[in-house]
């Protein structure tokens, strides 16, 4: 991707052979309003790159040492004056002379400091007056510790911005500054945590001992999740010529739904009508099946017939019947050629749900994903019988949701950009804004790339436009988008689950009132104030995991109530206006800070004191009393159940009829029994546990992996082997590769007879810190949340069966049917809203590899995937059968079926 560099602050404007053409603007829109910018064109001169220098530097891993390399490519020096280059950090840079007493942070003697122009992870580095000038050509490290360690590159600062003073530049307009990360996987200090890391990076031998030998499957292989029992009958059903789809009254969405699903695959005369006799596929009811959702489905006898009991079970019907379609017929489908008849190998199946709750969380608030894609997802996950989706739309860094009667929250709370003050909109987070788009106040940002290829250019694994600007941090659903959405989802029988997280995690709305109150209050003052969330004159001090100070819904006003009553209201309308199910609303609840580490929450709130329901209560108390007003709202007036994060209960909270979600279960944090507790004492409980169901996290300890690692790294055996009703047996080893004492558990609740029944179900959680664009949701998700689907379907894990044999069917299957499938997948479109691109852009593992006795040995996580290697760095590629002689170096890579590689492997 083409990049252009920005200015120095002593270099003349240059008139041509280095600026960027202007743009216009683009249109106005409801997911990136314009703003005005100037358009001053600047030659092309600084850039950053940062490395991680020492993770080892401190011997309690309290802090690691990295350096900002800035590289002056202009013809004059960055001076000691009249610039600040500003970015996203999401680690604590320690303040000055901070450290252990033998090292300490020691800005001020490389002339230079690091500040915070506003709460978050957002900073920026100034000039002091002795600040030895960058020459040109020159590249300069300046020396920083910060807390924790790094060992991924999204682990890197991103978004660097500079702005310069004089009257040939605004300070309301920033320039972007490309940066690159740097990072040695063979360097032990910066790829090892702390001394106590024992996971090892990831190599090609190591994969190679893990990887699963080839296996010849059966019919239920091709299947995902697993059906209950599957039967192979003699004889095939073709499908072709005139196809009559026929069904009873109350699936004739169903068997549209079935129709479109077959012409993407079929060439074919496709029809659906009510039954009257003739049809070769039938969709009925059978009521006396003894689980909803529950179906049969009989290929035999030279026809078709799904019965459910009730519509989603002849939904799930349909799509275990579009997975006994071949690999093969999409892959032709795929190049534009539909053949003209489908053979159906002969089955009858049974088959029902284990859990009532199998869902997914997607996260939009750090980044936006259009409805297009957030469309395309809700019917991948409806193929594999996903029929809750939590749709986290509210965070500190977005509002994504257009709520009637509070234009704010959308025009201020959904926009990020230069802007330290916050005066317009939210400052950058995460390293975005606008995306690579205008409208944000930063110029020069690397163009978007045009004509990308989605198969070539599909990312796997880190990407360097992640720390360039990538990633929609500005944009909203308006009213009719969610509304289409909700639609789309209640066809393919998936409740969407709104989440508003409060009273922490607040940021965004917090920020998007105090904008209201600034622009009405001298012309309306009642209405300045209706919905105010802060008490102004608060001097309670706390910090959140994420460095914001000022994030928290005061719960002592009476405006936060009518806030929610109001946010409430509208989400229930959008429901309402198309007739679609409101399961639950989640009333969020997550990530106050401890108050065991010097933190206040609301004490200092005078208005708090002058309230005479709040004025005598503890931060814990008015936490409770805030969720016990919350739950009200919802359930009154959402008329529906409220779910949230289990910290609303976690400190005694009595909610009778909320629905935890228990995530904190990181193996020695004290929490891995959370969900077991609240089961045994009658709530129903959705398992999230961040160990083994958080999607975003790294797949596994690999520099180039995208995504963090705070809990785990998770990977699809992570998903696949998690035991809903004993999660203590996957407590093998905790996040740094040590192998746990089973000793040091024996003290953990266990889940009774009881409270197994209160497990309602669990879901894959994808959160969107480093989920930039869409193809890169899809590279978290894919091939993990698979695993959440087999193990929501089927959350007996299998006692009489080898764990290791297990996975390695597993692994076979996804290798040889599953994501064969995928390369072809195509959402079924009912409308023609959108083009609907082909293929999923899930992960590709690395292959393993060995030299034995002179000859190349390779082997891949998936088995089905081609192998390709190569003994001339990469220039040319031969296909990998069977061990073969090599000398030297050797690269290799993993191939899908539909041209997609892995990333590439170096043997040596």
């Amino acid at each position: 991707m083409k990049r252009l560099l920005t200015s120095l602050p002593l270099m003349a404007i240059l008139s041509s052979g280095c600026t960027e053409p202007n743009e216009q603007p683009p249109a106005p829109g409801p997911g990136t309003p314009p703003i005005d910018e100037p358009t001053t064109q600047v030659p092309a001169a600084l850039t950053v790159e940062w490395q991680p220098t020492d993770n080892l530097a401190n011997k309690d891993a309290k802090f690691f040492r990295s350096s900002f390399t800035l590289e002056n490519k202009g013809p004059g020096e960055l001076g000691n004056q009249g610039w600040k280059l500003y970015f996203n950090f999401v680690r604590r840079i320690l303040n000055e002379g901070e450290g252990d007493g033998t090292l300490v942070q020691a800005l001020a003697k490389q002339g230079v400091k690091i500040s915070k122009p506003a709460s978050g992870d957002y900073y920026v580095i100034e000039p002091l007056p002795d600040f030895k000038p960058i020459a040109p050509g020159e590249r300069r490290a300046i020396d920083v510790l910060a807390s924790d360690w790094a060992i991924l590159k999204t682990d890197a600062p991103a978004g660097f911005h500079i702005v310069f003073t004089g009257e040939k530049f605004s300070d309301k307009t920033a320039f972007a500054v490309p940066s690159t990360v740097k990072l040695d996987a063979n360097d032990p200090k910066q790829t090892t945590r702390f001394p106590g890391d024992k996971l090892p990076v990831q190599t090609p031998g190591l994969r190679y001992d893990e990887n699963p030998a080839h296996q010849t499957l059966d019919l239920k292989a091709r299947l995902l999740p697993a059906p209950r029992t599957v039967e192979a009958v003699a004889g095939t059903v073709s499908l072709k010529g005139d196809l009559a789809i026929g069904f009873v009254e109350g699936l004739k969405d169903e068997a549209s739904y079935l129709a479109a699903a077959l012409k993407d695959v079929l060439a074919a005369n496709i029809t659906s009508r009510a039954t009257g006799g003739g049809e070769q596929i039938r969709l009925e009811f059978k009521p006396d099946l003894a689980t909803a959702e529950g179906y049969e489905l009989d290929v035999k006898d030279g026809s078709v017939t799904i019965r459910g009991k009730d519509a989603a079970g002849v939904f799930y019907g349909i799509q275990t019947l579009r997975q006994l379609i071949p690999t093969e017929v999409y892959d032709a489908a795929k190049k534009g050629a539909r053949p003209q008849e489908i053979i159906l190998p002969g089955v009858q199946i049974a088959d029902a749900p284990g859990f009532t709750y199998r869902g997914m969380a997607l996260d939009v608030g750090r980044h936006f994903q259009t409805k297009e894609t957030v469309k395309r997802l809700l019917d991948v996950l409806a193929h594999y019988k996903i029929n809750k989706f939590h749709f986290h739309l509210t965070d500190d860094e977005g509002w994504r949701l257009e709520i009637p009667g509070i234009p704010e929250l959308t025009s201020y709370g959904s926009r990020r950009g230069f802007d330290p003050a916050e005066e317009e909109m939210l400052h950058a987070g995460f390293g975005s804004s606008n995306d690579l788009a205008e409208g944000d106040r930063i110029s020069l940002k690397p163009p978007a790339p045009s004509n990308a290829d989605p198969v070539k250019d599909a990312p796997q694994g880190y990407m360097p436009e992640t720390v360039n600007f990538l990633g929609k941090g500005s944009g909203y659903y308006t009213v009719k988008d969610f509304e289409e959405i909700l639609v789309y989802a209640k066809e393919r029988h998936i409740d969407v689950i709104p989440e508003v997280d409060v009273p922490g995690h607040s940021r965004a709305a917090v920020k998007a009132m105090e904008y209201r109150y600034r622009k009405l209050k001298d012309s309306d003052l009642a209405q300045a104030t209706a919905y105010r969330l802060v008490d102004p004159a608060d001097t309670s001090k706390h910090e959140s995991v994420q460095m914001y100070t000022d994030n928290f819904i005061n719960p002592c006003l009476d405006s936060s109530y009518a806030f929610l009553t109001k946010v409430v209201q509208e989400i229930k309308a959008r429901y309402d206006a198309v007739g679609a199910p409101l399961y639950a609303i989640h009333g969020g609840g997550d990530e106050l800070p401890s108050l065991n580490n010097g933190h206040v929450w609301w004490q200092g709130s005078p208005l708090c004191k002058q309230n005479p329901v709040t004025r005598e209560l503890t931060d814990i108390q008015l936490f409770n009393h805030f969720f016990k007003k919350w739950q009200g709202i919802i359930t009154a007036t959402g008329g529906t159940q409220m779910t949230g994060w289990d910290d609303i209960i976690h400190n005694g909270q009595d909610l009778p009829g909320f629905l935890p979600m228990p995530w904190s279960n990181v193996w020695g944090w004290g929490r891995e029994d959370d969900a077991y507790k609240f089961a045994n004492q009658g709530y129903k409980v959705i398992l999230s546990h961040s160990t083994n169901l958080y999607l975003d996290l790294a797949y596994n300890k690999d520099p180039d992996e995208p995504g963090y690692y705070w809990a785990n790294f998770v990977d699809t055996k992570k998903t696949f082997e998690y035991r809903p009703f004993d999660v203590y047996a996957n407590a093998t080893h905790n996040r740094m590769g040590v192998p746990i004492d089973p000793s040091d558990l024996k003290d953990k609740v266990r889940l009774s007879a009881e409270g197994k029944k209160n497990i309602l179900g669990m879901h894959g959680l994808l959160w969107a810190e480093n989920q930039k664009s869409p193809a890169l949701l899809e590279y978290f998700a894919f091939p993990k949340m698979l695993g959440v689907a087999e193990r929501a379907w089927n959350p007996e894990f299998p006692t009489d069966g080898d764990p290791a044999a297990l996975w390695a069917h597993f692994t076979n299957s996804l290798g040889q049917f599953v994501l064969p499938r995928l390369d072809g997948y195509r959402a079924v479109d009912l409308r023609s809203e959108f083009p609907s691109r082909v293929g999923v852009n899930y992960r590709i593992p690395l292959p393993g590899a060995k030299i034995i006795d002179g000859k190349l040995n390779a082997n891949v996580l998936f088995p089905g995937l081609d192998i390709e290697y190569s003994t001339d760095a990469g220039a040319t590629w031969k296909p990998y059968k069977e061990p073969v002689a090599v000398s030297g170096a050797v690269s290799l890579r993993a191939r899908a079926s539909d041209g997609r590689t892995s990333r590439v492997a170096t043997l040596k």
